[in-house]
């Protein structure tokens, strides 16, 4: 019995943002790879009036094609209207107006079975209102930022409520995501955890020496990967350095406030030890996990960060703050120390890990519970549940 599921998800890679929502491609393609499974995938793209749509970073979008083949899936990219700093709330209603006339053509030539939100906020509500118009279940998966930030918003909050109460059925990416939810109104009995995975033959441990002479660094090298953005923690890595005058800092990551991470490395006199990546292909990681002796970041909040399992798939110890999945993610010394937000305290914990490394392999087995497989399963499982055809 096939089961045909539309994937809608604000968060997908293209050509101009090849690490964007990663990880939701993965377990799409996961998904897609089954038998029995036809996935197609809506992945809207904002943009918004003119003369805005021609600045950076929306120009580039402005030529991504509505229609492609993207590793083997079939791709929408429907264009939508957005106001910087401003629509957050209008996105559901923009949104909805763009995709639904495409939706129901889909539909109509080869009717899906279910939706599958791969974030709460604005993919959520705009699941909600198409599954009403189709007259099919849908599911919603919470990650992180559309819990926290956009669950609290005043302006959006309903919107996320109402979207938990009208799915036939929601994922959360780690029992403390889950407990966030129930704390935020949803019926915790509805709401299952559904872990990210890892590809563990891509990420494994490598030759710490050679990696670091391709790269021509040298001594103790600190990695973080993610958004430079304030919620990840950038800045407090880079005042940690004062207390590690050794360590070379790399950040991998593109975002709003590369700048002032710039200004603030030469303000504390380390900018000779701050290395700013920018963008990085998500195949070139693990030879730069390898390259690493600790992976550190300090977010303010996270549902169970893709670079948290990555690493230690790599055998390289973590360095986080205690939020999200973390704990239920570092059941072994072996793993690294989650600490608190604080410069003095994140350079102590990378000052253990770098004078006492762990063996990678016992790192490395932290995340060995984390397979695309898996995740593929229960996702399988979950949707053909709601369709009724499990």
């Amino acid at each position: 019995m096939t089961l045909h599921v539309l994937m809608l998800s604000t968060l997908f890679p293209d050509v101009s943002r090849p690490n964007f929502g990663v990880f939701v491609e993965r377990q799409a393609r996961e998904l897609a790879g089954r038998p029995g499974v036809e996935m197609t995938v809506v992945a809207p793209i904002g943009i918004p009036p003119w003369p805005l749509s021609m600045a950076a970073p929306y120009k580039e979008l402005r030529y991504i094609p509505r229609m492609e083949f993207w590793r083997d899936l079939t791709v929408y990219r429907p264009r939508f209207t957005v106001i910087p700093k401003v629509s957050g709330a209008m996105n559901v209603a923009f949104m909805t107006r763009a995709i639904l006339p495409l939706v129901r053509k889909l539909h109509r030539q080869k009717p899906f079975d279910v939706i599958d939100a791969s974030f709460f906020y604005p993919d959520g509500p705009v699941a909600a209102r198409i599954a009403k118009k189709l007259g099919i279940p849908f599911s919603v998966k919470a990650r992180g930022a559309d819990i926290h930030y956009w669950g609290k918003l005043p302006s959006t909050r309903r919107a996320v409520l109402k979207a938990a109460d009208a799915a036939a059925g929601l994922l959360a990416v780690s029992e403390t995501m889950r407990r966030s939810m129930i704390s935020l109104g949803m019926d915790g009995e509805r709401i299952r955890v559904h872990y990210t995975g890892v590809d563990l033959d891509r990420f494994q441990p490598g030759d710490s020496a050679s990696a670091k002479e391709s790269f021509q660094l040298s001594g103790p090298v600190v990695l973080s990967v993610g958004a430079l953005i304030p919620r990840k923690g950038q800045e407090l890595l880079i005042r940690a350095l004062k207390h590690l005058p050794d360590v070379t800092l790399m950040l991998v990551g593109q975002g709003s406030h590369r700048r002032s991470y710039e200004q603030l490395a030469e303000a504390e006199g380390v900018s000779n030890r701050v290395g700013f990546l920018g963008a990085v292909s998500h195949d070139q990681l693990p030879r730069l996990f390898a390259a690493a002796d600790v992976m550190a970041l300090p977010s303010a909040s996270e549902g169970l960060a893709n670079a948290w399992v990555e690493a230690l798939a790599c055998g390289r110890p973590i360095v986080i703050s205690d939020v999200g999945g973390a704990r239920e993610l570092m059941d072994r010394p072996e793993a690294g120390h989650i600490v608190d937000r604080e410069p003095e305290a994140i350079a102590l914990a990378i000052r253990s890990l770098i004078d006492n490394p762990p063996d990678p392999a016992a790192v490395r087995e932290t995340a060995l519970r984390f397979t695309w497989q898996a995740n593929g399963d229960g996702l399988l499982e979950h949707l053909q549940g709601i369709a009724g055809k499990g």
